[in-house]
């Protein structure tokens, strides 16, 4: 990475087998995951990194850059010990964890894919400046950054077993995102919850339980081999 792309604010919470938290743009690991973090805890360790301008991690000097930024996620697990996780990506997060799966396919066991896509849909695009003008210019990066996104040619690469979680009242990533994720994706599965955007602060006892459930399979499939190395 660039010296100029900051080291992220990261916290470890819990043990077991590896997962890591990829968050949303101009969101934070608080902002998207915190209600649920405790249940993940239970029998993960979950890893968490907040992206440049979000959280405890500062800006980064130049724009960012998607491969930069997954290995930075990455890599956040890997400096404290976690080298094998799942990744759970929301939103802009689910295209660092399609990325992750293709460029570290040794280190990620599994994706969960919640409210995604490969590429930004011109009703997404359309949103855009709005969001910008409202986000701090700190955020700015982020919202920057979806235009130029697409990880269609990824979804093919992906080997990890795939839970894709769609949000069918999304007014911000329309569910065609994660059926098209799914679709792309050899073995994906496949469910859908009737929350807006942020299900996991909106519905989280409903998105917990088809995650958690996915994660207790995968971890009775994989043994210890999902653990921190």
């Amino acid at each position: 990475m660039r010296d100029s792309f900051p080291a992220l604010a990261t916290t470890v919470t819990g043990t077991g087998p590896g997962v890591l938290l990829a968050h949303g743009a101009t969101g934070s690991i608080e902002d998207n995951f915190a209600p649920v973090l405790p249940a993940l805890a239970a029998a993960h360790t979950v890893v968490a990194p907040d992206y440049p301008g979000s959280g405890g991690t500062p800006l980064a000097a130049a724009p960012l850059d998607l491969d930069e930024l997954t290995d930075a996620v990455v890599d956040s697990a890997v400096r404290r010990g976690v080298g094998r996780f799942a990744v759970l990506g929301f939103s802009l997060g689910t295209l660092v964890a399609v990325r992750a799966a293709v460029r570290h396919p040794e280190r990620v066991t599994a994706l969960v894919l919640t409210a995604g896509f490969a590429r930004p849909d011109d009703h997404l695009l359309g949103l855009l400046p709005g969001w910008r003008a409202e986000a701090p210019p700190a955020l700015h990066p982020h919202i920057d950054l979806i235009p130029s996104l697409d990880t269609t040619g990824d979804l093919a690469e992906v080997a990890a077993p795939t839970l894709v979680v769609a949000t069918t009242a999304d007014s911000m990533v329309l569910p065609a995102g994660s059926r098209a994720l799914a679709a792309g994706i050899r073995g994906a599965r496949y469910t859908e919850i009737d929350s807006d955007h942020v299900v996991m602060v909106e519905r989280s006892e409903e998105w917990l339980k088809p995650v958690l459930d996915f994660l207790h399979l995968l971890s009775l499939s994989e043994g210890k081999d999902g653990e921190g190395e």
